[in-house]
């Protein structure tokens, strides 16, 4: 009836829902595409195809294609232009198909959206997972609420937006979607074990920093959850669906904003043996860190962001670096990971303040880092902020992206060029790795297990390259 697709892209491109900037990162990752998983499991007999972790090309697409009568593509703003191209190629051998456009990118932007194509039938806003179901009851579009479409001359309208999920326990598990139509193995984490299975327990997030995409484009700033008895029973159901999966993670955006509900979540976690991790700001004390510990937490995902003072004003992220310090010593004290995330490029970074980040980053010496360019995504505040200052030089959704698929900043700032923030990440990294605490706790989990040795040879392989392919870019800008 309706295939969900995220389409082929560059290879090893994450558009996946953990992915806060959909890009081909420096080590192959991929996370699972739950926010298109969610309706497909509302849809009797649909099918999901994830293409970039599976390896499949527009003939599979086409071959799919064929045998639904609706295609529901999940798209992003640097990823518009190919995706049109896919959806193009799907009318063109299949006239009658209904194809709709859902992420990001057409909840923000809808009437851009269907003008990107005439192949596009319908985008989908905010939070589109009734909107995909009651397409594929063939519904008049007309009468959906939440949904942008072009009629048959060629005519766009607005239908009245959707509200929110309240009861998201009315939402079915994604478990057996998972289970029928992706191979998990293909999803890999560098920090997570592999192999690992992420999804959601609640959406939106309290937070209110300036540059992050889902909250301020499709689950807003409310934590809307589901029960902590309806997320242990799907977790009891997945340990038995994937008795291979090591790792639990979940994807909220902060998943310890209800810190009362996290707890007796992690209390049936552990009655149930499950070793999982989570997305958290850091901002929890020594004992709550423990007690997550004591009940199967293995890893703590964090943006600190930066490590600058004022730069974190700027984005309003709400956290002190002091406390940034106590939350980080407490997850060592605990003996929880850290992978932490930091941004550069953000309002209004300068050579000085990327080095106050780099060493802060030394300072806290956790686990792992990524390091991300600045991406201002349409509605979100810091892309407001960027068209009001002259901060963004290339407005171009595919700017986001190299040719490559590896980002791209598009932002520069009086004191600092693009140039110079792309020879920062470079330097960001170099300088966080090549210490000797990095290096032997690299080599210790190497030695501790030899499908470790496997991943982390790999990994490094493509982190040099990565960053080799970066270093030239930078110089051919220099002499451009």
């Amino acid at each position: 009836m309706a295939l969900f697709l995220c389409p082929p892209s560059v290879v090893g491109f994450d558009g996946g829902a953990g992915a806060r900037y959909q890009a081909r990162r420096e080590v192959t990752s991929f996370w699972y595409p739950t926010w298109l998983a969610q309706p497909a499991a509302l849809v009797p007999n649909s099918r999901l195809l994830d293409c970039p972790p599976h390896g499949y090309d527009l003939r599979d697409c086409l071959r799919e294609a064929r045998e639904h009568r609706h295609v529901i593509i999940c798209t992003s703003t640097p990823t518009l232009q190919n995706d049109a191209l896919v959806a193009e190629a799907i009318k063109r051998e299949f006239p009658e198909k209904l194809i709709g456009f859902v992420g990001a990118h057409p909840a923000v932007l809808p009437e851009e959206t269907l003008r990107a194509s005439a192949a596009i039938d319908w985008v989908g806003g905010k939070e589109f997972d009734f909107t995909c179901k009651e397409v594929c009851e063939d519904r008049p579009l007309a009468k959906i609420s939440g949904l942008s479409y072009r009629d048959a001359a060629g005519n766009i309208h607005h239908n009245e937006c959707r509200p929110l999920i309240e009861e998201m326990d009315s939402l079915p598990w994604v478990a057996d979607v998972y289970k029928r139509n992706l191979q998990i193995e293909r999803y890999v984490i560098g920090y997570l074990l592999h192999p690992y299975l992420s999804l959601y327990t609640g959406r939106g997030c309290p937070a209110q920093c300036t540059f992050c995409l889902w909250p301020q484009t499709i689950g807003g700033h409310r934590y809307r959850v589901r029960s902590a008895e309806n997320v242990a029973d799907e977790m009891a159901y997945m340990q038995k669906l994937f008795p291979q999966v090591k790792e639990f993670f979940f994807d909220d955006d902060t998943f310890t904003a209800n810190l009362p509900r996290a707890r007796e979540i992690a209390k049936r976690l552990g009655k149930l043996g499950i070793t999982w991790s989570c997305n958290s700001r850091a901002n929890l004390d020594g004992d709550t860190i423990k007690f997550f510990r004591d009940h199967g937490l293995r890893l703590f995902l964090v943006g600190y962001e930066s490590g600058d003072a004022q730069i974190l004003q700027n984005i309003k992220k709400g956290v002190s670096l002091e406390l940034m310090r106590r939350f980080t010593k407490g997850c060592r004290d605990a003996g929880v990971l850290v992978h932490g995330t930091f941004v550069l490029g953000l309002p209004v970074e300068t050579r000085e303040t990327i080095e106050r980040t780099i060493r802060f980053a030394q300072e806290l010496d956790v686990f792992s880092i990524q390091v991300s360019l600045a991406a201002p995504y349409p509605g979100t505040e810091l892309y407001e902020q960027a068209m009001a200052n002259g901060w963004l030089k290339n407005a171009a959704p595919g700017a986001l992206l190299r040719a490559d698929g590896l980002q791209a900043t598009t932002l520069a700032y009086p004191d600092l060029t693009h140039a110079e923030i792309h020879e920062a990440l470079d330097r960001f990294y170099r300088q966080y790795y090549f210490r000797s605490g990095p290096i032997l706790r690299i080599v210790r989990s190497m030695l501790e297990d030899k499908d470790v040795f496997v991943r982390r040879c790999r990994e490094g392989y493509e982190f040099f390259s990565s960053l080799r392919s970066r270093r030239s870019e930078t110089r051919q800008a220099k002499l451009a």
